[in-house]
């Protein structure tokens, strides 16, 4: 066994499921003319998977025995046994690799997080298509019965938020995260009822198959989500917010603000559609909140 570190495999390398991580050299165990062609492959890994060795070396400025010595390195047979592999890896974004340097300060982690924030929000208003707010508002507003569904963090805590704004106002709605109930409500949903479903990236394939189910029954649907998405094809009214994901993996997706200021539009034209009634039901709950919870302050916040 030959100990030239220009051929031998990158210690720690285990195989074709690691190559975008032997790639990434996290450890720093790749030569300079190594790093170089790591970093060509991984800017553009569609592209390096049909590519020739001839494209990769002049693409790299390297030589084509370079790549060969590189790719054995990697633990790979050959050059185009490297494709094979590289074109089998589950690939996710460099930036789950080598995150981008961060400040760690309490001052500057705020900062960076109540601009994204507010960025998230501003960008949501420029873009928001009020006509389809009106519409999702509109059927929610005559339906005799609401059910709100989402899963996986984010989606499900839109969709208790809309369960939390839109009870006080007099609609009978419940919220559910769980995929195989959300399935057999839609499969035992009358007449009347509206679903709203919450999906950021929209490729939730459990709520893409229950809103089918539902456009077989000819129950109405609302989602929150992205243009375009498997989810926006199979709904009838589709309140889109087309938000770009941040760099920074640490921080939390500022899309769930905009998504809350979407909730919080609806539920207030909600409440408008029928003055009278909001008003008599929240004051209802107020005056409840005062006798049993704040001793008689009305300026606390209606629920905790």
């Amino acid at each position: 066994m030959t100990n030239d570190p220009h051929t031998s495999p990158v210690a720690g390398w285990s195989g074709a499921t690691d190559l975008i991580e032997g790639l990434a050299d996290e450890e720093g165990k790749l030569s300079a003319l190594e790093k170089k062609l790591a970093a060509f492959v991984l800017a553009d890994v569609n592209y390096a998977t049909t590519a020739s060795i001839s494209d990769i070396a002049t693409g790299a400025g390297v030589s084509p025995p370079t790549v060969t010595r590189f790719c054995r390195r990697l633990g790979c047979a050959s050059f185009s046994d490297f494709k094979v592999q590289l074109a089998k890896s589950p690939y996710v974004g460099l930036r789950y690799l080598k995150p981008e340097s961060v400040t760690n300060s309490a001052e500057e982690v705020a900062e960076d997080i109540v601009t994204k924030a507010q960025n998230a929000l501003f960008e949501m208003h420029r873009n928001l298509d009020l006509p389809r707010i009106e519409e999702a508002v509109a059927l929610l507003t005559k339906a005799k019965m609401i059910y709100a569904f989402g899963s996986g963090g984010n989606s499900s805590m839109i969709a208790s938020e809309m369960q939390n704004r839109l009870f006080r106002l007099g609609a009978r709605i419940t919220a559910s995260s769980d995929q195989s109930m959300n399935l057999m409500l839609c499969a035992s949903a009358e007449p009347g009822t509206v679903v709203f479903g919450s999906s950021f990236t929209g490729r939730n394939k459990e709520l893409v198959h229950a809103f089918d189910v539902l456009r077989s029954r000819g129950i109405p649907t609302i989602a929150l989500t992205k243009d375009g998405s498997p989810l926006a094809e199979v709904a009838d009214v589709v309140v889109a917010v087309n938000l770009p994901e941040g760099k920074n993996i640490f921080r939390a997706t500022s899309t769930r603000y905009a998504s809350i200021a979407v909730v919080d539009i609806i539920a207030n034209l909600f409440a408008y559609s029928d003055r009278a009634r909001s008003t008599r039901l929240l004051r209802g709950i107020k005056e409840e909140l005062i006798r049993h919870r704040d001793n008689g302050d009305d300026s606390q916040m209606l629920g905790d």
